[in-house]
């Protein structure tokens, strides 16, 4: 079983789990603006607010007392993976999706306007 946390361990709980969120959300955002906007000098940024999720969630983890027992400490090694690979795949799905549509699009048949027409 694993053991509760304790009332002292609320502010680290609280501001870890905070920043998880945030440094998540931004990690998202500079890689995909880096992506977007093809500016290959914000992955650096991207991968360093990476870095202070990891390490904000280990904290949360040690808080929580997740670490002790080896289903929860798989846990969050999944879900530090999750943050990591989760950017990457959505873009390559997008990438590919648009891709397609373009291609799509280039073999749509156009229709005459007398064909349209009501009569």
């Amino acid at each position: 079983m694993i053991e509760p946390a304790g009332l002292a361990d609320f502010f680290t709980i609280f501001f870890s789990s905070a920043m998880v969120i945030l440094l998540g959300a931004l990690y998202a955002l500079l890689f995909a603006y880096a992506r977007i906007r093809a500016m290959p000098a914000l992955m650096p940024l991207a991968y360093l607010s990476y870095v202070g999720l990891s390490i904000s969630m280990l904290f949360l983890a040690q808080a929580a007392h997740l670490l002790s027992h080896p289903l929860w400490a798989t846990v969050v090694a999944c879900m530090l993976l999750g943050y990591l690979l989760a950017p990457h795949g959505i873009w390559h799905l997008c990438v590919g999706t648009h891709a397609e549509g373009v291609k799509n699009d280039a073999e749509v048949e156009v229709i005459p306007e007398s064909m349209t027409k009501e009569a």
